[in-house]
């Protein structure tokens, strides 16, 4: 019962988080336009790079008061510049518009010219495994067949949220805003859609790249031929005069098939999103998800092949829930959250229950039930694998558990079962005395702040979870040995591939990726060039010990605004105070300085950091996990230092942080 109620407490929701501040969000133009004024050479220009005519520039001429809108061969942008990569020799269309006031205003479709072919530009992977490569073509189907059989998936459509994208589910990098996922077996809803046989998609790269789509369930649409092109630094793919397979029940939801993003893309599997509308739904924003296998896949799939999902849990976890500050560690049920329910991988099924007052009434839970448990604890000591269980009316049981290599406690001796809410949600282990661990929550310095274990339900593929959080008791540990252990010896470097990102004071949002900048001086000119990434490469941070504290020794060549070379390199040091509460770093001095380039704007220091959450001192940085990062991965994911770029206390329209990436010297 509570995954189809949790598709409609999602809603409200869903219709907060898609008004809210996210990396698409429009500025509306000052002065309202009209359509014949959004014309190429005066609203906006296409050019072919001189050097490779293959590379087109889409480029808004408009002020920066409005916000572009462009619909092109590869999808759809808000980028003032817009770099398109076109193999194939054709005629393409481009549609620019701007938001104003009264919405988006377009202009007329106008078209440029490719005369040649470049195959550089389908060497990519994601081409040969989309469509088997150049002069090939492959065939994919729904993976649902009339028999009601998923092969690959556990079912043909998940649900995303609309951040959400190829980092965020096959890199499983955090991209904040609104990503969450519902990922739904089809033998427990098979109210998702009538099994069916949907028919094929077949991706050609012969002589161009083609489409053509068999909708056997959908005859309005019939079949469909057209072309494709797809994004592959994006991971984003735009078909016209096709759509994706699909199931007729949505097929009036989505305002266009063909804006599609790749979530994932391997031999045998492919999951494609496109955009709910929320309107024509009823139900909000989302991503519909919608899950393939490939022909051969089918044709030589045999029963028992796939396996289950089941969580992934982070290296070295072990580690983290035996031996953290203590190897005695004493277990609470959270008291805002303290159960849920988990797909086999792990995910939670119901995101929106982050209070007591989000849980779903049918739940009971309330924030006075946290009382009727405040006394249960549950003391696991990996010394001599001992457990102690603590019930709320205060029994104690003694006993031991092990923990095996997937993450499953067992426990001999000790039985925890009591009631959570409602007379009904019971806090229990399986049949076997067991739980397994699902998923491990970890604060911006790495240590574990909480635990989800699960009960598996002996008939429906999911997990009920309950989540732990930990007491270490009350012996003094340094505040800042995790900073020490993550920093010291180390040199971090500005990131010259993840350069800067913008989001919100609550961490969510970013529009930028690990591939946004690099060698690509044209997309965002206006903060990137060549010059922009000779001062980063030559700009460092050395961390030292310095007695009981850090010092930090910064370095960088300095330039006038000319791109004269004043002092190459500077170096300074002096100690860094860390405020691991915020989390922030005060430095003694500014931080790189960008005179000389397109990023001479950048700011050095935090002049607006007073109007944050937490007031911050000018040169006192904070530090943000942003893309999966913290002190724990700063060797793998880096460290983002951000500083308040905007903020309504102090006038602005907006609360926002630019946040810039640093990573680990080679």
């Amino acid at each position: 019962m509570h995954k189809i109620v949790k598709l409609f407490t999602l809603l409200p929701l869903l219709a907060l988080l898609i008004t809210s501040c996210t990396p698409e969000e429009y500025m509306l133009g000052a002065v309202d336009v009209t359509p014949d004024e959004l014309v190429e050479g005066i609203a906006f220009k296409i050019e072919h790079d001189a050097n490779n005519p293959n590379i087109v520039y889409l480029k808004s001429l408009m002020g920066p008061e409005y916000t572009p809108v462009w619909s092109h061969p590869q999808g759809r942008s808000q980028d003032a510049t817009v770099t398109l990569k076109i193999p194939f020799a054709g005629t393409y269309d481009v549609q620019f518009g701007v938001m104003t006031r009264g919405g988006v205003v377009y202009g007329d479709t106008v078209q440029f010219v490719v005369d040649d072919m470049y195959a550089d530009f389908v060497s990519d992977p994601m081409w040969a495994l989309l469509s088997g490569g150049s002069g090939q073509e492959k065939t994919w189907y729904l993976d649902l067949d009339a028999e009601a059989l998923s092969r690959a998936f556990i079912g043909p459509l998940y649900f995303y949220g609309t951040n959400d994208s190829w980092f965020s589910v096959t890199e499983g990098i955090a991209v904040g805003g609104d990503s969450w996922n519902w990922n739904p077996d089809y033998k427990g809803n098979s109210w998702l859609m009538t099994a069916a046989d949907f028919g094929s998609m077949t991706f050609s790269l012969k002589g161009g790249a083609f489409v053509s789509v068999n909708h056997l369930t959908i005859p309005a649409r019939g079949i469909e031929n057209g072309n494709y092109m797809i994004d592959t630094d994006n991971y984003t793919m735009r078909m016209q005069g096709a759509s994706p397979l699909h199931d007729s029940g949505r097929d009036g939801v989505v305002i266009d098939w063909g804006d599609i993003k790749i979530l994932s893309l391997t031999e045998n599997t492919m999951q494609l999103g496109v955009l709910r509308d929320a309107v024509l739904s009823g139900e909000g924003a989302c991503l519909l998800v919608y899950n393939y296998i490939s022909k051969d896949y089918r044709d030589n799939w045999t029963p028992g092949e796939t396996a289950e999902p089941e969580p992934q849990l982070p290296d070295g976890w072990q580690d983290d829930v035996s031996q953290t500050v203590s190897k005695s560690i004493k277990w609470v049920l959270s008291p805002t959250t303290p159960f849920n329910w988990a797909n086999l991988d792990g995910s939670l099924m119901n995101v929106e229950w982050t209070s007591p007052e989000t849980y779903a009434d049918w739940t009971g839970f309330t924030a006075a039930a946290a009382a009727g448990y405040a006394n249960f604890s549950l003391t696991l000591n990996s010394d001599d694998m001992s457990a102690s269980y603590v019930a709320p009316d205060g029994t104690t049981e003694k006993g031991s558990f092990t923990l095996d290599e997937k993450g499953i406690y067992t426990f001999t001796g000790i039985k925890p079962n009591f009631v959570i809410s409602g007379g009904w949600v019971t806090l229990t282990t399986t049949d076997e005395n067991q739980w397994r661990i699902t998923k491990i929550e970890k604060d911006a310095s790495g240590n574990v702040t909480g635990m989800w274990v699960g009960k598996r339900d002996v008939e429906k593929p999911e997990y009920m979870v309950y989540h732990l959080v930990p007491q270490v008791g009350a012996a003094q540990v340094d505040p800042l040995a995790p900073w020490k252990k993550a920093l010291v010896g180390k040199t971090l470097k500005p990131d010259v591939n993840w350069f800067i990102d913008w989001i919100n004071f609550d961490f969510t949002g970013g529009w930028t990726t690990p591939t946004t900048f690099g060698t690509d001086y044209t997309t965002n000119g206006w903060v990137w060039n060549e010059m922009t990434r000779t001062i980063a490469e030559s700009a460092s941070l050395r961390f030292e010990a310095d007695g009981a504290g850090i010092k930090v020794i910064f370095t960088q060549d300095v330039y006038d605004e000319a791109g004269g070379v004043i002092e190459a390199p500077r170096t300074v040091s002096g100690k860094v105070v860390i405020d691991p509460d915020k989390p922030s770093m005060k430095f003694e001095f500014p931080l790189v300085n960008y005179t000389g380039s397109a990023g001479a704007w950048l700011n050095t220091d935090n002049a607006k950091g007073a109007n944050w959450t937490k007031a911050l001192e000018q040169n006192e940085w904070i530090v943000v996990p942003h893309g999966g990062s913290s002190l724990a991965s700063i060797d793998t994911d880096g460290l983002w230092l951000g500083i308040v770029a905007n903020a309504v206390a102090g006038g602005d329209a907006k609360d926002e942080l630019l946040i810039f990436h640093y990573v680990k010297a080679e």
